[in-house]
């Protein structure tokens, strides 16, 4: 086990497997590094040293009380890459929130060290639907999320899981037994970090970190992704990055780590290899550019 103490004292659980190119995988709200677990296994095997880690508050990972923001999510970013000695050619996996943490690495890090960069089922660029992000989500779900902890987390988290994986009456692209260790793990967290994280994610707006990506980027989002939908974030990264590939999963919700872990960990390793990704990719940038412009609404001349 190592845990890895970061610039303001922190102590964060992390792992390494493998050896290579250093891969840094960095996990959703409200869970651990484990949920990477499958992907990592493959990369390591695949010649990568995969490096993972418990967010502060979150897993194994100490749990003070503040710093639940994301120049701080960034800032213990780059000290686990610094522990790992990950200085030359990284790529940064960001899932969910975790893609936030790649974003403001780009822009506060300025990038340092990284040539490829992946968000899968990422919030980034902005989650709140406003007057300029109308595919976002509405505050009163983010209002919802926080009661339903403050309430009863247990009971909140177990319903939210079966969103998360895509779970219904019909459809079961998980196991029973995985929704019980999500909310396990989940409540494993403290209950101040995992409120804090909630209103990061929720609230920050990553717009203005894109600029920072100039790296080859891969864009996985599942097209039934009910959590972080598709069209504010995917489809908005994707038409403001020239290089990035956005892959989607038809069909698919928002944990594809565990509903598609073979099919996204060949697409990663793929493109970390520079062979190319196939099958089914999305729409082109040029499209999104298009339809975006489409659906404008220009102020009529006085």
């Amino acid at each position: 086990m190592t845990m890895v103490e970061t610039r303001d004292g922190t102590h964060l659980f992390a792992k390494a497997w493998g050896q290579g190119r250093p891969v840094v995988l960095i996990h959703g709200w409200p869970l651990s590094s484990d949920s990477w677990d499958p992907v990592a296994n493959r990369l390591a095997d695949a010649g990568f040293q995969a490096i993972s880690y418990d967010r502060r508050g979150f897993g194994r990972s100490s749990q003070p009380s503040g710093g639940y923001h994301y120049d701080t999510f960034a800032d213990d970013l780059a000290d686990v890459m610094a522990h790992f000695g990950a200085s030359r050619d990284v790529a940064l996996v960001g899932f969910s929130m975790g893609g936030g943490e790649v974003a403001r690495y780009m822009s506060r890090h300025q990038g340092k060290g990284v040539s490829q960069v992946a968000l899968i089922s990422s919030v980034v660029p902005y989650m709140p639907k406003t007057s300029d992000n109308p595919e976002g989500v509405p505050l009163e779900v983010f209002d919802e999320i926080e009661k339903g902890l403050l309430g009863d987390r247990a009971h909140f988290l177990a319903g939210f899981f079966k969103q998360f994986f895509g779970v219904g009456l019909l459809e079961k692209p998980v196991s029973q037994e995985v929704l019980d260790n999500a909310v396990h793990v989940a409540m494993r967290a403290g209950l101040r970090p995992t409120l804090q994280a909630a209103r990061a994610f929720a609230t920050t707006d990553f717009r203005g970190d894109l600029p920072s990506i100039h790296v080859p980027t891969l864009i996985v989002h599942g097209t039934a992704d009910k959590t972080v939908p598709i069209a504010a974030t995917a489809h908005e990264v994707a038409r403001r990055l020239p290089r990035a590939v956005l892959v989607e999963y038809d069909g698919e919700p928002h944990g594809v780590f565990a509903t598609q872990h073979r099919r996204l960990s060949n697409d990663l390793i793929a493109f970390l290899e520079g062979s190319g990704i196939v099958l089914n990719e999305g729409p082109t940038r040029q499209e999104l550019i298009d339809d975006a412009t489409a659906n404008m609404v220009v102020a009529p001349s006085l």
